[in-house]
C-alpha cells in the first residue's frame, strides 16, 4: 500500500489552479485585509513578479527591501532575499505562505546571547581593579 501525501489546497483550489489565476482574481480568496492591499497595489505585485522572473532567467538573486508585498501563487518556488534591516535573509516561497507578507518570513529581531557582565557592571565587580 502506498501512502499518498495530501495535496495542498488554498480555499479549495489546488496550487496549479491558483497559478493560472491573475493577481486580482487570486485576491478574491484572501482574507479582507490582504485582499484590500492586493487590490490597491496589484500593479506593484505584478511588476515585482515580472522583474523576479527575468532575474531568475538571468541567474541573478532576487533581493528586495519591500517587506509588505503579499505572496501570490506566481511566486511559489522562487527564492527571494528579503532585507531584515541589517542583511538579506533567503526565503524560499512555499504554498503554505500564500496570503502572507514577505516580511513575515524574514524576522527583524535576533536572539541575544548575553555573556558575563563586564567590570563595573554589577556592584560585586565594582571594587575590582580596572587595569
Amino acid at each position: 500500500m502506498e501512502i499518498q501525501k495530501k495535496q495542498f489546497t488554498y480555499r479549495g483550489k489546488t496550487v496549479d489552479e491558483l497559478k493560472e489565476l491573475e493577481v486580482r482574481e487570486f485576491a478574491k480568496y484572501l482574507p479582507s485585509r490582504e485582499k484590500r492591499t492586493v487590490l490597491r497595489n496589484f500593479q506593484m505585485i505584478e511588476d515585482f513578479v515580472k522583474r523576479a522572473k527575468t532575474k531568475i532567467e538571468k541567474g541573478k538573486k532576487i533581493r528586495t527591501h519591500s517587506r509588505n508585498i503579499i505572496i501570490v501563487p506566481k511566486m511559489i518556488g522562487m527564492t527571494i532575499h528579503v532585507h531584515n534591516g541589517k542583511n538579506f535573509n533567503q526565503v524560499h516561497i512555499e504554498p503554505e505562505m500564500l496570503g502572507h507578507r514577505l516580511g513575515e518570513m524574514s524576522g527583524t529581531r535576533s536572539k541575544v546571547a548575553h555573556s558575563k557582565a563586564g567590570v563595573g557592571a554589577t556592584k560585586g565587580s565594582k571594587h575590582k581593579a580596572k587595569k
